[in-house]
């Protein structure tokens, strides 16, 4: 039986050579040459002024927030279907996170809840843009602006999304992208901040540098305690060759899912990522829900696929559930989400064979589900 794995990036020759280059060049006065070009074509790929690359996506948020001066006593809006990479940051500076419940459609924050959890202490909100999915920006950003609070965004998994024609990661204060093994665009590890703001843009810049800013000539000088979230010159030159490549890579993801999408819209209980009016999805992990009462579909499909050598990624559970979080409500959306749905396998050389075999698992269980309604 063929193994399927649940993900793995697309390398070619191209992400070889330049890889090669900048570990036989890239070194002395050339040390940078890669990361400027990726932090250039970057910026032009998403449209905003500035770009700094960096280790994470976990970094960037941290630098920004840092930037932001979220600190102690602060709050920190954020959804609570989500990674604990979002919301380690806002803890490590000392902030809360004020967790709300998502969106059954979406899987993305419920903005209808936003302004009722607004208080003085709050000092941003994070828009997660999960799975490729797009949290509704129009609508936050309007409340965000009439209580003067900044918004920014995860766009961790929403590379190749578009929100009413504007990039995901390009719309808040500022936003920061993953370029993790597991990304359509990987750079192994890695990660990148943008922003339109230049006063913001040169404090994370700062940051980024160990707090040496670059209007001093004095090398080892800092200014304030900065943190060390660089992104190495042979990270980069494999994302300039993936960047290269960015539109293919993407339009692969689309691909993928709209094949799930149409082998299960027979069943009306299954459900994968939303077609959301006024925007394109990335698609960066299909995603399947399957709406069965009294019964815990994430869990029985991932017994499944193990059985068939198929490997899924699951749901993300809600951290307010996590052992370091108390006194949190319970946000029956997205505990709900975590019982029921996982993420398929996504990958640019997966056959429809493969597809077919896994839309076919998904089938097989709704289908004893409705031979044994006891089970």
């Amino acid at each position: 039986m063929k193994h399927i794995a649940y993900t793995k990036p697309s390398i070619t020759e191209l992400e070889v050579s330049y890889a090669t280059d900048a570990a036989q060049n890239g070194w002395g006065e050339r040390c940078y040459d890669y990361i400027n070009r990726f932090e250039a074509e970057f910026r032009q790929y998403v449209g905003t002024e500035y770009a700094i690359a960096t280790s994470s996506c976990t970094g960037s948020l941290h630098m920004g927030m840092a930037g932001l001066g979220i600190g102690d006593g602060d709050e920190v809006i954020v959804a609570d279907t989500n990674y604990i990479a979002a919301i380690a940051p806002i803890v490590h500076l000392g902030a809360t996170p004020v967790f709300l419940d998502v969106l059954p459609d979406t899987w993305c924050l419920d903005v209808s809840k936003v302004e009722a959890s607004i208080t003085p202490r709050t000092r941003a909100i994070l828009a997660t843009h999960l799975y490729g999915n797009l949290v509704d920006m129009d609508a936050l950003i309007r409340i965000a602006a009439a209580h003067g609070i900044p918004v920014i965004e995860d766009a961790a998994e929403a590379i190749g999304s578009v929100y009413n024609g504007r990039p995901a990661g390009s719309m808040g204060r500022f936003g920061a992208f993953s370029f993790h093994g597991t990304k359509t665009l990987t750079t192994g590890e890695g990660g990148i901040f943008v922003t339109d703001d230049g006063d913001l843009f040169e404090r994370v810049l700062t940051l980024s540098n160990h707090g040496r800013s670059r209007s001093r000539h004095a090398t080892f000088v800092a200014e304030i305690i900065g943190y060390k979230y660089k992104m190495s010159n042979i990270q980069a030159a494999i994302g300039c060759a993936q960047l290269a490549r960015i539109d293919e890579l993407v339009s692969r993801k689309q691909e993928i899912l709209d094949y799930y999408r149409a082998a299960l819209e027979t069943d009306q209980r299954i459900t994968l990522n939303p077609l959301q009016s006024g925007c394109v999805s990335g698609a960066w992990m299909p995603t399947v829900r399957v709406d069965y009462p009294g019964r815990c579909p994430a869990e029985d499909l991932s017994r499944l696929f193990g059985e068939n050598q198929i490997d899924v990624r699951p749901f993300f559970s809600p951290i307010s559930s996590f052992e370091m979080f108390t006194d949190c409500p319970e946000n029956q959306v997205a505990h709900r989400l975590s019982r029921e749905a996982i993420n398929l396998p996504s990958y640019a050389d997966m056959t429809n064979d493969d597809q077919d075999r896994i839309s076919g698992l998904v089938l097989e269980l709704t289908s004893a589900y409705d031979l044994d309604p006891s089970r």
